[in-house]
C-alpha cells in the first residue's frame, strides 16, 4: 500500500509485524536509506544484505532469507539496494508465501508508474511503498528538527535552515552532523537541549558551502572550465562526500530517464513525464545530459562515483584532490561525446 508522508513517521518507528516489504523509492535515494534504517532501529535488528541479482537469479531466494532465522540470534532485516524490476517474481514469493520471519527494506531510485516493483507493493496489504522526494525551503529546515528530535535536539528555524544547506538538504549527511551535535551537547531524547550557531562554530560541523548539485551538474554537462573554477573555490578543508552523493542523485535520476530514451522515447517527452523529480530550474541542462550521455556511459560514471566514494572514506590522499580529478575526467568524458 502507498502511505503518505503524514503516516510516515508511525510506519518506520513502529513497525507493524504483517509488513512484510518496506519499499522506499524516487530521487532523493538518502532519503530513503535513512527510513530503512530508522526501520531497523526501530526493530532492533541488524541488516542483512541481500544482493537483486542473487534474486534475480533465483526468486525463491528472497523469500527463504526472510523466513530464515539468525545464525547469531536476534532481529534482522533483509536489504536489497538497488531494487528494480529484476526482484519482482522474488516480491511476488514473498508476499504469497508463508510469513516470514524479517520484513524486507528495498530501496530504489526513482520507479516509473508502470514499475511492477512499485504496482506489486502498492497493490498489497503486506507491503508499504514511499516515493522519497528532496526537501526544499521550509520542508528543509522541518526535516532537520524532525532528525534532531530523534538525538534530544530542540532546533529553532534559523539553526534548522543552516544545517539542511550546509548539508546540502541530505538526510544521511544531516543525521551524520546532529549525531556529532548531540554528543557535544551531551543531549539525548530523555534529556534534549536546544542547539545553536555557537555549538555548530564549536564543532565545525559547517560543511561544503555552496550549491553542491551544481558541481555534479558541471561535470555530466562537460563544462571543464566553469568545473575547475568552482573547484578552485572550494574552502580548503571542503569535505568530498556531499559532492559524491549529490552526483549519485543526479546518476539516479538520469540513468532510469536514459533507458527510456534508448527504448525509443524522445527526450522531450521523458522531461515531461518527471515532473516533480526534476527541479524547473535544472531542466535545461539535464535535457543535455540526457542526449551526451547513453546509458553505458551513465554506468559507468555510476560505478567511478562509488568507487570515488569508497576512496574518500578509506584513503589518505587529500579529500579535494581526489575529487577534483574525478569530477574534471568526468567533464572530459562528456566533451568528447
Amino acid at each position: 500500500m502507498k502511505i503518505v508522508k503524514a503516516a510516515l513517521g508511525r510506519t518506520v518507528d513502529q513497525p507493524d509485524g504483517n509488513i512484510r516489504l518496506y519499499l522506499f523509492h524516487g530521487p532523493d535515494d538518502s532519503q530513503s536509506r535513512a527510513l530503512g534504517a530508522r526501520l531497523v532501529q526501530a526493530l532492533g535488528a541488524s541488516r542483512f544484505l541481500l544482493p537483486s541479482g542473487t534474486v534475480r537469479s533465483d526468486p525463491a531466494t528472497l523469500a527463504d532469507e526472510a523466513g530464515a532465522m539468525s545464525l547469531f540470534g536476534g532481529a534482522r532485516v533483509i536489504w536489497i539496494e538497488p531494487a528494480g524490476e529484476d526482484i519482482v517474481a522474488g516480491v511476488e514469493a514473498l508476499l504469497e508465501g508463508p510469513a516470514p520471519v524479517s520484513p524486507v527494506v528495498a530501496i530504489a531510485g526513482a520507479l516509473r508508474k508502470t514499475s511492477g516493483l512499485l504496482k506489486l507493493a502498492e497493490a498489497s496489504k503486506q507491503a508499504v511503498a514511499y516515493a522519497a522526494y528532496a526537501p526544499e525551503g521550509a520542508e528543509a529546515g522541518r526535516m532537520v528538527s524532525d532528525v534532531g528530535r530523534r538525538y534530544g535536539l530542540k532546533i529553532d528555524g534559523a539553526v534548522a535552515s543552516r544545517v539542511a544547506a550546509s548539508c546540502s538538504n541530505d538526510q544521511a549527511l544531516v543525521a551524520q552532523e546532529l549525531q556529532k551535535l548531540a554528543l557535544y551537547l551531551d543531549a539525548s531524547p530523555q534529556a534534549p537541549k536546544a542547539l545553536d550557531h555557537d555549538a555548530i562554530d564549536a564543532v565545525g560541523a559547517e560543511m561544503v558551502e555552496g550549491d553542491l548539485p551544481r558541481l555534479a551538474d558541471l561535470a555530466l554537462a562537460g563544462d571543464v572550465r566553469a568545473l575547475a573554477e568552482e573547484l578552485a573555490q572550494l574552502p580548503h578543508g571542503a569535505q568530498g562526500i556531499p559532492v559524491v552523493r549529490a552526483l549519485q542523485r543526479r546518476l539516479l535520476m538520469l540513468a532510469p530517464a536514459r533507458a527510456r530514451v534508448e527504448r525509443g522515447e524522445s527526450v522531450d517527452g521523458v522531461m515531461t513525464s518527471l515532473g516533480r523529480v526534476l527541479f524547473w530550474k535544472d531542466k535545461a541542462v539535464v535535457g543535455r545530459m540526457l542526449q551526451t550521455w547513453d546509458a553505458r556511459g551513465l554506468a559507468t560514471v555510476s560505478e567511478r562515483a562509488g568507487r570515488l566514494e569508497r576512496d574518500l572514506m578509506f584513503s589518505k590522499a587529500p579529500e579535494q584532490e581526489m575529487l577534483g580529478e574525478e569530477l574534471l575526467a568526468i567533464a572530459r568524458a562528456a566533451r568528447r561525446r
